[in-house]
């Protein structure tokens, strides 16, 4: 059997796709291949369950659909499935060769009409879960087995001196919106009462953040690899950690889906349905916060620094 998987973006959702790519996998003993954005096609190369990635050129689209469209259609498939849930997903979903008979799913979070484009919209919409759950929806309609959970990846190995010793604690302390980003000086406070070693990473754009932590930091403390590493090399640092202290990210993400223990600090986005998945990890949100809003820069605020200090040291091997 030849399953194709629609899941273009972002950084985050691929990796809650995973463990559905990985049941369909089990339950068919399928070839899956992958389409997604091309600044993720190394990323979901390191998906053990994904035979073939196909790079959508997100940038650029118009001079390279020939040559998108042609690779999407070398081979014939038993079963799409679009996990976008987007009028583009969709539409690429419905470009795919697909064998007489065979189906093309969306999700239950579909929108934008794609759901006209589909022979099923499997599930019900139910945005009170997590993005995980969401996805197994498929194997419920397929009335395939929903468990165990896995995310199959594999990251290369760091090559990073600072990895070498242990315990290894990782610092991810931004993300694109403000909303989400505890202060810079109670990431300070928390390295120096950790009292082991720190790494930051992040992107190009967190490097500011990361700066004024670093320079804060007793010297030998940190390494700052804030914006110089590949994608792939943050995942290998993150599969290495011993501990990642983060924010709500895509690097929460990965370092969640590796297994790494994540303690992520929450503000008004929703930990039951982003949060880092798996009971090896925890997450701390301030009491009072009822709904998200990018404009709320109180409620991660609510998260004091003895609190984050006294889990991490719980969650550090002895």
């Amino acid at each position: 059997m030849r399953i194709l998987i629609v899941k273009t973006s972002s950084l985050g959702d691929l990796f809650h796709a995973l463990p559905t790519v990985h049941l369909l996998k089990e339950a068919y003993g399928a070839e899956i291949d992958w389409v997604v954005n091309s600044e993720y096609t190394g990323l979901v190369e390191c998906f053990s369950d994904v035979q073939t990635v196909i790079p959508f050129p997100r940038r650029g689209w118009a001079q390279n659909f020939g040559s998108f469209r042609k690779k999407l259609r070398m081979k014939t498939y038993d079963l799409v499935i679009d996990l976008q849930g987007l009028m583009k997903s969709a539409l690429i979903c419905r470009m795919a060769k697909r064998n007489s008979g065979a189906k093309l799913l969306g999700p239950s979070f579909q929108r934008e009409g794609a759901r006209f484009l589909y022979t099923a919209v499997v599930g019900k919409k139910d945005k009170s879960r997590h993005a995980v759950d969401e996805n197994l929806d498929v194997l419920q309609w397929l009335e395939q087995p929903r468990g165990p959970i896995e995310f199959p990846l594999l990251f290369p190995e760091t090559t990073f001196q600072c990895m070498e010793q242990h315990p290894v604690v990782v610092f991810a302390p931004s993300s694109r919106h403000e909303a989400k980003n505890w202060p810079a000086n109670r990431f300070i406070e928390l390295g120096v009462k950790l009292e082991t070693q720190i790494i930051l990473v992040g992107a190009p754009e967190d490097s500011e953040t990361c700066g004024l932590i670093e320079n804060a930091l007793p010297e030998g403390v940190v390494t700052n690899l804030c914006g110089k590493t590949s994608l792939l090399e943050l995942g290998g640092i993150l599969q290495a950690a011993d501990l990642v202290v983060t924010v709500d990210s895509g690097p929460m993400h990965m370092a969640s889906a590796t297994g790494s223990p994540c303690l992520a600090i929450f503000g008004p986005t929703d930990p039951t349905r982003v949060g880092p998945y798996g009971k090896q990890h925890r997450v701390l949100r301030g009491s009072n916060v009822s709904s998200y809003s990018k404009n709320d820069l109180q409620s991660i605020r609510q998260v004091d620094v003895a609190e984050v200090v006294t889990s991490a040291k719980e969650m550090l091997p002895s």
